[in-house]
């Protein structure tokens, strides 16, 4: 057994027992930064000060062990990981320059991915699963106004964030909980999201204190034409790149709250809608109308233009402690937050049609650990008809049985404990049904059966600082 392999069971082997054995003074601390026990006084004084002065520096680092333990196109297990390094200024304290705010942050990325190399699924096993490198990520200047009532961003940034996103989503470690699959294998180079951000303005405005506008235009290609991977396209997050045609997102949320037993409870539902102005491959059809898999014909997929999607999101707060006063879909609230998230695009030139998400998450409910979270989420991603259709064709020209895809569904299941303040440990298991909706298998030469399904193990550690 190779040292790398010894070196990941160790890993996760230490990490379970750091999980089991926290103690519970320990979790109850207040869970933002791991300064009071990782550097000395005196860095955390120097590091404060500058603080308050209106300069914070941060650092999170973020390590993955998983394991494939079936189905796929291989069994192992990798370790991989990422070092999030950033600076955030505060203009007004800095330089006077009031509602004024600066923001950026590089990544160093190591080790292999088990999507890539084990799975070959569409939704990333780890939002973190990147190529090796050290990129520039984000780097933006925001401008509040109106006592923050409106916000504008601009500079290079990404969308994962605020778009299409909730609060309770962010405790899984699947990727299309966080920039979902469907907007992934749409947008060329997976849009602006991790690992690749891209030159943009974004304008948030508080209409009223229960809707909230959201609006944005970024470059339509993060790292430009090419055969190789984007992420080495964008060489180092430092293409800069504004000449594509724009992708532009929108969305409104509503905030509410839902009186049960004279309690209220928070949720909110946000409905959304993008648009790119790029070209975009059929899925099935040449520009002379043949079949892609048609070998009389040219074999390249004719361009459409323009491409679009629709979503909407919701979350709801199922109940709070009575100990708790505040109104508020926080997924760091004690409590049971559900949320729910609905995409759909084109078929004729998108490989995902459909997209449903979905889970549930509760905090708190472990005895003398009331920071401690864990949840359930669920993703069905559809293939869209022009590419199953055009699955039909190959079998018809080919004459080979091969595999018809339908959808990819994974179901995951996690448990975040916290072992120190800004020290997590999470360990998760994920299923993945009939990865990249049922594609063949590379490792079968006859061509007829498709990639199995994939039973995943993994544990994630986070520091934060």
């Amino acid at each position: 057994m190779s040292v790398a392999r010894w070196g990941t069971i160790i890993s996760v082997a230490a990490a379970l027992a750091l999980a089991c054995t926290a103690t519970s003074a320990l979790a109850g601390a207040k869970d933002e930064s791991a300064a009071a026990w990782l550097f000395p006084k005196w860095f955390n004084a120097w590091h404060d000060g500058l603080a308050g002065k209106g300069l914070n520096f941060g650092v999170t680092y973020i390590a993955d062990n998983i394991a494939n333990a079936a189905g796929g196109v291989k069994r192992g297990a990798v370790h991989f990981g990422r070092l999030d390094l950033s600076v955030d200024a505060d203009l007004d304290r800095l330089v006077g320059w009031t509602g004024g705010r600066f923001y950026a942050n590089a990544f160093i990325i190591y080790g292999q991915g088990l999507s890539r190399n084990y799975v070959m699924n569409l939704a990333t096993i780890s939002e973190i699963e990147a190529l090796p490198d050290q990129r520039l990520y984000n780097a933006y200047v925001e401008q509040s106004l109106f006592n923050d009532r409106l916000n504008i961003r601009a500079g290079q940034q990404a969308a994962d964030v605020e778009f299409f996103d909730s609060q309770t989503d962010d405790l899984f470690i699947n990727g299309t909980f966080g920039w979902p699959a469907i907007k992934a294998n749409s947008l060329p180079a997976g849009g602006p999201a991790p690992p690749i951000a891209v030159p943009g303005i974004r304008i948030k405005a508080a209409l009223t204190d229960k809707i909230t506008v959201f609006g944005a235009v970024f470059n339509g290609d993060p790292s430009g034409p090419g055969d190789i991977d984007p992420q080495l396209r964008d060489h180092h997050g430092l293409a800069f790149r504004i000449n594509d045609p724009p992708w532009m997102i929108g969305q409104v949320r509503f905030n509410y709250d839902i009186d049960i037993g004279g309690r209220p409870l928070a949720g909110n539902v946000t409905p959304g809608a993008w648009k790119h102005y790029g070209s975009f491959d059929s899925q099935r059809l040449t520009a002379e109308g043949m079949s892609i898999a048609d070998g009389g014909g040219s074999g390249i997929p004719a361009k459409l233009r323009g491409n679009y999607g629709i979503f909407a999101v919701i979350e709801q707060v199922l109940y709070r402690p009575p100990e708790v006063t505040e109104t508020s879909t926080s997924a760091s609230l004690p409590g049971i937050t559900a949320f729910g998230r609905i995409a759909y695009s084109p078929p004729d030139r998108n490989l995902i049609d459909l997209y449903l998400d979905g889970g549930i998450g509760f905090v708190g409910f472990t005895p003398g650990r009331p920071l401690d979270r864990f949840g359930v989420a669920m993703a069905y991603m559809r293939i869209s008809n022009a590419a199953r259709n055009l699955d039909v064709d190959t079998q018809a020209f080919t004459g080979i049985r091969s595999p018809v895809r339908s959808n990819e569904t994974l179901i995951e299941m996690i448990y975040e404990t916290h072992i120190k303040p800004g020290w997590l440990i999470a360990p998760y298991f994920q299923y993945v049904f009939r990865p990249s909706g049922g594609i063949p298998n590379p490792n079968d030469p006859t061509g007829v059966s498709r990639i199995g399904d994939a039973a995943v193990f993994g544990v994630t550690t986070t520091i934060r600082y």
